[in-house]
């Protein structure tokens, strides 16, 4: 009886969110593993931890994955954040990072849990090396949506493996002077961030070694697939499902 309440749950589940399969990649330290769940968040697990980035929609879509170990929130729009689906994903043993601007607006519970890292800082005490990368606009149209100084990317060091997580940007010199990146999950979608010519040039100019598009949704990213050409392994996911 008990295991076929499991299968039900997890069938209802399936019904609220079609869960994804997890991408996976070696490193010194053992498995790396990636799962997109939907738009511009992801699950990162690793070395015992797991590791949630910008965990939005329903809390149910969690229900599968221990709690979270570290959440990375690269900024304060909705579609990264949402502070009702935090108090119910997090644990009490949760470190959250953000960038200053969000880690001030944070609720005082999860402000108490929060490290502060500013764009071109670092730090281990997430239990890894984690690089906060500015992420803002360069168009000047496009400048009100994401304003230099608000939000970050991630590059997390994980056993030997650079993984890159954009956020939402378009190819800032800071973007582009990234060195020796094996994975990384690159934004596109207008008006907000850059089209996909402008996520094309970003690639050759960085040189990951493998691409994922995310935070994508109506962008042809076959089109940038064919742009990156051999610059890159281009990986497309369906983040909609």
């Amino acid at each position: 009886m008990k295991h076929l309440f499991s299968f039900v749950f997890l069938v209802m589940l399936c019904a609220f969110h079609n869960i994804h399969a997890a991408e996976e990649f070696k490193t010194s330290k053992g498995k790396v593993l990636i799962t997109p769940i939907n738009h511009a968040t992801m699950i990162v697990e690793w070395g015992g931890k797991t590791i949630y980035v910008d965990p939005v929609g329903m809390a149910v879509w969690y229900k599968t994955f221990p709690k979270p170990d570290v959440v990375l929130l690269t900024h304060i729009h909705g579609d990264h954040y949402k502070e009702a689906v935090l108090k119910e994903v997090v644990g009490p043993k949760t470190q959250l990072v953000a960038p200053p601007a969000l880690a001030g607006a944070l609720s005082r519970g999860l402000k108490s849990k929060t490290i502060a890292v500013a764009s071109g800082a670092d730090t281990e005490k997430v239990g890894f090396k984690l690089e906060a990368v500015a992420s803002y606009n360069t168009t000047p149209p496009r400048k009100r949506f994401h304003p230099k100084g608000q939000g970050n990317g991630y590059v997390l060091n994980l056993g030997g493996k650079r993984i890159y997580i954009s956020g939402d940007t378009e190819g800032t010199p800071e973007m582009l002077d990234l060195k020796n990146i094996d994975v990384a999950f690159l934004c596109m979608n207008l008006p907000y961030t850059m089209d996909v010519a402008a996520a094309a040039k970003a690639v050759k100019a960085f040189k990951p070694k493998v691409v994922y598009p995310y935070h994508s949704r109506g962008q042809d990213t076959a089109k940038f697939k064919a742009l990156v050409g051999d610059a890159a392994e281009v990986r497309l996911l369906n983040w909609y499902k």
